[in-house]
């Protein structure tokens, strides 16, 4: 038997020592790893169940159909795919002739062959479904393409057709919307020949959403709805001279608010999904947008889907007949050359001249052969919203083109696909043939849809782009419906027996549209001579 020194016996001891160290360490490592995969895990469940469960938190976007998978992953392969889909030049893009000019793309036939008119909406349809949808959505924090879970995005707008774009938070609360020597009443200035927003000196709009000066017709509707308030305001006070003012206002902005949800349920809805969707939802009921009572929300399908609206937008229009020295003022929609001129040539927002306002009978029918059509509801959109100014997008930042967007708008909701929801509704679903334009851009694009896509294209082939068609109408009936019937101070649930008390050019109440909200407010042509 060998005996060892006590060196040997020392070194033998450390070994054994530093041995059962490095196991301790990496049995701590081990434990570490599983402890933090554990906690990541369930950091990505309460995600996943954030996006895909919790969809009734008022306040903030939610989801229609919680339970669909997204329509592709949110790789960068698939946000290149978006970004050619919606490209200047690409398979979305009308191609319009714009080297002909404003006027010739509206009054040349043969320039309107790639991109039709709609003959069954006026030009004024497109304007004031914008009008809506900005009373009822502001997202101000999701980033494009960067996958938010939609319940920690706020709504920085009411889930209400309760006009907070246009009152704010009322004489109170929002005093610089008001006119100091009426403080009831909103704030209205000219700067042209007619009504325009107040300004500030860099002629940045005064209003509760600056998205209302985008371009000269959604200020030219921002400003008659606050003149409808204040002929409201002077109506109420003709009729109960002893009123006070906070009565006064509160009467004057609920006569407001119920003849625009008169107008949206009556006129403007049927027009976007078509009156047998209005039907079967009131008759029937709705079946995927059930908020629980007062949790009213806007859900992302909706919210990227309504943008179906852009595919009705003109390149260009006639803002009004005679205010450019007696001559029509007309223009393309947006025209990034123009940028920086006091007076630009296209019907940009944040610009004030005398010719910079709205001549309403190019928009609605009054009856006189002036109105004009918007774009048919399809695949084909006005190039000039491929190329915005960068003035008229919120952050600041590229992309200029809108149609990409809306497309990588999916990736941020990570959205269903349009035949997923199609399924889910029980209706008809687009073929892959009908879709085989996507095939090149990516391989799944014709079987698993972008919603946004998908709606267009249902609406070009099943209603010739007349209106929605089954998925599209539904999200969008649904939604709009869901709001009025959620609202607990619309007319819907106060007095559902309610009809207009204002004149209607017909002298039937329950015939009021737009026409007579713009004669009420005294915007119309024949209170202005033009």
């Amino acid at each position: 038997m060998k005996i060892m020194n006590s060196q040997t016996v020392k070194g033998l001891i450390n070994k054994a020592l530093l041995k059962n160290k490095l196991l301790s360490v990496l049995g701590l490592a081990i434990t570490a790893i599983v402890i933090i995969g554990v906690m990541v895990g369930g950091f990505l469940d309460m995600q996943a169940k954030a996006q895909f469960v919790d969809k009734t938190l008022p306040g903030k976007f939610g989801r229609m159909f919680n339970n669909l998978p997204p329509f592709a992953p949110p790789n960068p392969t698939v946000q290149a795919a978006l970004m050619e889909m919606g490209k200047p030049g690409g398979i979305l893009d009308a191609k319009d002739n714009l080297a002909a000019g404003p006027i010739a793309l509206i009054t040349n036939p043969a320039l309107n062959v790639n991109n039709p008119n709609n003959p069954t909406h006026t030009a004024g349809t497109t304007f004031m479904s914008q009008f809506m949808d900005l009373d009822i959505t502001h997202d101000t924090t999701s980033r494009l393409g960067q996958v938010t879970a939609p319940v920690t995005a706020p709504n920085a707008r009411t889930a209400a057709f309760d006009l907070d774009n246009v009152y704010g938070d009322g004489p109170v609360g929002s005093p610089n919307l008001y006119d100091p020597k009426d403080p009831i009443k909103l704030r209205l200035e000219t700067g042209g020949l007619f009504e325009d927003l107040p300004r500030e000196a860099n002629n940045r709009a005064i209003i509760a959403d600056p998205r209302g000066d985008q371009h000269l017709i959604i200020s030219g509707l921002v400003s008659a709805f606050f003149s409808f308030h204040n002929h409201a305001v002077d109506l109420v006070r003709s009729q109960s001279p002893a009123i006070s003012n906070d009565e006064a206002f509160s009467k004057a902005r609920q006569l407001t608010t119920w003849h625009y949800q008169w107008m949206i349920l009556h006129e403007f809805l049927p027009l976007l999904v078509g009156q047998n969707m209005v039907n079967d939802i009131l008759n029937n009921g709705r079946m995927f947008y059930n908020p629980l009572p007062n949790r009213a929300f806007i859900p992302v399908e909706f919210q990227v889907g309504y943008r179906f609206g852009h595919s009705m937008i003109r390149p260009s229009y006639r803002a009004n007949l005679a205010g450019d020295n007696g001559q029509p003022f007309f223009a393309f929609i947006f025209d990034p050359s123009q940028e920086g001129k006091p007076d630009p040539d296209d019907l940009r927002g944040r610009a004030r001249a005398p010719r910079r306002f709205i001549g309403w009978q190019t928009f609605f029918d009054f009856g006189d052969t002036q109105v004009r059509p918007n774009k048919l509801i399809d695949t084909k959109i006005s190039s000039p919203l491929f190329n915005l100014p960068l003035q008229t997008i919120g952050s600041g930042t590229p992309p200029t083109s809108l149609i990409q967007r809306n497309l990588l708008r999916h990736l941020t909701w990570q959205l269903p696909s349009g035949q997923d929801v199609a399924r889910k509704m029980g209706v008809t679903v687009l073929s892959k043939n009908d879709l085989a334009e996507l095939r090149s851009i990516y391989p799944s694009f014709d079987s698993s849809t972008p919603l946004w896509y998908y709606i267009l294209k249902e609406a070009e082939l099943r209603e010739k782009g007349l209106h929605l068609g089954q998925v599209g109408g539904r999200i969008v009936g649904e939604v709009i419906l869901g709001l009025l019937q959620l609202d607990s101070n619309s007319y819907l649930n106060v007095n559902p027996a309610w009809k207009p008390t204002l004149p209607t050019k017909t002298g039937k109440p329950e015939n009021f549209r737009m026409i007579d909200f713009l004669t009420f407010a005294g915007v119309d042509p024949a209170s202005r001579g033009q």
